[in-house]
This record gives C-alpha cells, sequence and structure tokens, in this order.
C-alpha cells in the first residue's frame, strides 16, 4: 500500500478499507508514515467525513496501537463512564462511589484538566496524599476492595490518538466529527471496561456548541461501540452553564462531598443521580430506573455512599478526613466576591469564558506543562433563571495570586448576562441513547 493513495482516496470521497485506515494507524504510530502525510489525509476526513465502518476501524486500530487493560480480575461487570468535557462537572468523583456502595463496579482511567475543561486526576490530588498512579495490580485491589478506583491512564495506552490528536490541534482539524468520535471511544475501548455509559455535552461550555452536533457525536460513538460489541448508551446534557457551584480543583471536590453526605442539590446532583442509575442498570445492578434511584438515595441517607469515597481515597494514600473537615484540603488566602451591576434574570452564561476566568486565577493549565493550585477557582451563588437585584454576589473568587484577578473577574461579568424576562428552562438530559 501508497500512502498517496490512501489520501488520494479519501480526498475523491471514497470509502477505505480497513486494512488501508490499519496501514495508516500502523505506520503513523510507528514513524514510518510522515507528519504531512497524515495532515493530509485528516484534512480529506475533516472535508468528506468518515463511514460507520470506517470510523469503527479507525476506532478499533487506534485502541489496538498500544496496550489495552485487562481488568478480568475484577469481579464483577464493569462499566466505564467518559464524559465529553466542560466546566464544574465533578460527576466522577461521586458518581463511582455511590455506584459502589450500591454494588456495582467502577474501575475508570481518567485525564486532566486543559483549556476551559477540568480534569478529575487534577481534582483527586488536591486531596492531601491522594496518588492517582497505581499500578494494574493495585488498581485492580482497591476496586475489588472498594468498588471504585480512579487512576491516570497508562504511557503507552492508545500511542495513535496521542500523536494524531497533536497533529489535529495544529492542523485545524480537532473539529472532525469522526476524529473526535475515534479519539474518546478508542481509550474506551483500550481501558478494559465491559460496557460503556457517555456523557456528551452540549451548550456553551462543551465541545459541541449546538445540540444537533452533539447528538450526532453521541449516535457515532454508540455506533463504535456496537461495531466493537461493546454495549454502549449515550447520555446528551446540557453546558450552557457549569455543571456544579464550583469552579476549581478542592472547591469541587467539597461539592462532591457535599452531594455524597446529603447537603447539596441542583444539577450536578441530579446529573450524578442520573449517570449512576444508568451504570447500575448497565452493570445488572438493579433492573430498572427506579430501583436504582431509590437504591442511590438510600446510599445517600445512610451515608454508604461518602463512606464509600473514604475508603477510596485511604487505598489511593489520602486522607480520608477530608470528607469530614474541608479545612483539610488546600485553602485559598483570599476570596473576592463579583457583584451583579443590574437587576433582572440570568439569561445566559458563556460557560467556556467562566471556565477561562477559573484558569486565569490558576485552576487550569492552558498548555500541558501549565502548574495548578488546587485551593483556587470560584463558587458560583447565581444560576441561570435566577433573578438579582443590583449588588447581590454572583461568584466568589478564590485566589492566591491576584496579578490577573482583575482581568479574570472582568471576564466573568461579561459571561454572565441579565436581563429583564426570564429565560426559558432547559432539560438537563436532552436524551438517552442506546
Amino acid at each position: 500500500m501508497r500512502m498517496p493513495e490512501i489520501i488520494r482516496k479519501k480526498q475523491l470521497n471514497k470509502e477505505l478499507s480497513p486494512e488501508e485506515i490499519r496501514f495508516f494507524v500502523n505506520g503513523y504510530t510507528h514513524d514510518e508514515i510522515p507528519d504531512y502525510q497524515a495532515a493530509a489525509l485528516t484534512m480529506a476526513i475533516w472535508f468528506n467525513g468518515m463511514s460507520t465502518e470506517e470510523i469503527g476501524e479507525l476506532t478499533l486500530a487506534m485502541a489496538e496501537s498500544g496496550d489495552t487493560v485487562d481488568l478480568s480480575s475484577i469481579k464483577g461487570i464493569k462499566v466505564d463512564k467518559h464524559s465529553s468535557g466542560g466546566v464544574a462537572d465533578t460527576t466522577t468523583i461521586a458518581v463511582g462511589p455511590l455506584v459502589a456502595a450500591c454494588g456495582g463496579r467502577m474501575a475508570k482511567m481518567s485525564g486532566r484538566g486543559l483549556a476551559h475543561s477540568g480534569g478529575t486526576l487534577d481534582k483527586l490530588e488536591s486531596i492531601p496524599g491522594f496518588s492517582v498512579n497505581q499500578d494494574m495490580q493495585r488498581f485492580s485491589e482497591i476496586v475489588n476492595t472498594c468498588g471504585v478506583s480512579i487512576i491516570g491512564q497508562t504511557a503507552n495506552l492508545v500511542p495513535a490518538d496521542k500523536k494524531l490528536y497533536a497533529l489535529r490541534d495544529v492542523t485545524a482539524t480537532v473539529d472532525s466529527m469522526p476524529l473526535i468520535a475515534a479519539s474518546i471511544m478508542s481509550k474506551k475501548l483500550a481501558a478494559g471496561g465491559d460496557k460503556i455509559l457517555l456523557d456528551v455535552k452540549w451548550g456553551s461550555g462543551a465541545f459541541m456548541h449546538e445540540l444537533e452536533k452533539a447528538e450526532k457525536l453521541a449516535r457515532i460513538m454508540v455506533d463504535i461501540g456496537k461495531h466493537a460489541g461493546k454495549e454502549t448508551r449515550a447520555m446528551v446534557t446540557d453546558m450552557n452553564q457549569p455543571l456544579g457551584n464550583a469552579v476549581g480543583n478542592a472547591l469541587e471536590v467539597m461539592e462532591a462531598i457535599e452531594i455524597l453526605r446529603g447537603d447539596a442539590e441542583g444539577d450536578l446532583k441530579d446529573l450524578i443521580m442520573e449517570l449512576s442509575a444508568q451504570i447500575l442498570i448497565m452493570g445488572a445492578v438493579h433492573e430498572n430506573r427506579d430501583e436504582a434511584l431509590k437504591a442511590l438515595e438510600q446510599a445517600v441517607s445512610s451515608g454508604a455512599a461518602v463512606e464509600r469515597l473514604k475508603q477510596m481515597i485511604s487505598l489511593h494514600g489520602g486522607n480520608p478526613a477530608v470528607c469530614d473537615d474541608f479545612s483539610l484540603l488546600p485553602q485559598a488566602r483570599k476570596t473576592e466576591s463579583i457583584t451583579a451591576e443590574s437587576a433582572g434574570y440570568i439569561t445566559a452564561m458563556q460557560t467556556d469564558d467562566i471556565g477561562t476566568a477559573s484558569v486565569m486565577i490558576g485552576a487550569g493549565r492552558e498548555k500541558k506543562s501549565d502548574s495548578i493550585d488546587p485551593a483556587v477557582g470560584l463558587w458560583l451563588r447565581k444560576r441561570l433563571g435566577d433573578r438579582v437585584e443590583t449588588g447581590d454576589v454572583l461568584a466568589d473568587f478564590y485566589v492566591n495570586d491576584t496579578a490577573d484577578l482583575k482581568e479574570a473577574a472582568d471576564l466573568f461579568k461579561k459571561a454572565v448576562r441579565i436581563d429583564s424576562t426570564r429565560p426559558e428552562e432547559k432539560p438537563l438530559i436532552v436524551r438517552t441513547l442506546s
């Protein structure tokens, strides 16, 4: 096979064979195909798309390009969960212990935050002593002991995706639907879960700003799961405002703990409960949503859910006492309140800008080499649809370094629109695909 012929075939909008796709993935992974030829192919894919079969074969080839995780030593059905990113999405930290407290299993590999989107590993590392770096034997032991473990990806998991993502980033092909779907699902297939639950975001804080595109991405990824012989479900959910109130690593851990203790309500808790219910059903722990939700509520009210989080923290080397005493988590030195400059209703939030504001004060990273201050971030005091008066606190900023505070606060203010008419309420969960 010759790479120029494969490029030309896709330029002419013809379907690539499984052999041609694997030739490309294997060759590019092993540096046998240069960047300029890979860039030409990804650009042709960006223009012409791929069929369901092509995307499925691309995903499988990428998943098999490096290590694959064997979770067979973990008892029960392992349901992997993935969120397509967003702001204040702390679901994994609460879903895992909740599912485990109800008899389910979650063996999850997570990532770090980049740009406006927070990363689960960064949040967990704000817990003193918590180590996300566990070998596979220890990973399995933790899940078999307490039902849940969250770790970082192994170094050689899906190397094809690492190379392709870096290439897409500099060739303006990041937003190619087939390449997005293959990137996400290749990591999920390589991670070894028995079944996959996807949380596909849409809105101003999501990668997909339009609902139609988010639904299309969800359908493609469910079809990839079918192609790979792995049961996959996708929930399409709203990210037109931060999912939770806390934006920032230690702050988000606090909010997750509050939910597990039964001390917090709102969109974040609602989605945590729905995701957990789906996992319990897929994991054959409960037959239907009503049964699953009843068990989840009992796990919260009895204290079993937060106790399971404490066990996971302890088994990862962390201090479980943070669940009872938030002062043990990193604390910011200064709090700055951002107030409303007019009266009315909050009608819109530019959620990615709110996430960027938190990055500017040190809660996230703009590039992979940036360091994170786990103590800083912001806590929303008002949400979409809320009535505010002039001078009402919209959010509290928790900061250590104030150098960029004014710029971050100004960006936050511009991101929150206040008008005279209350906005129409949108559903948190648009639909579930399977």
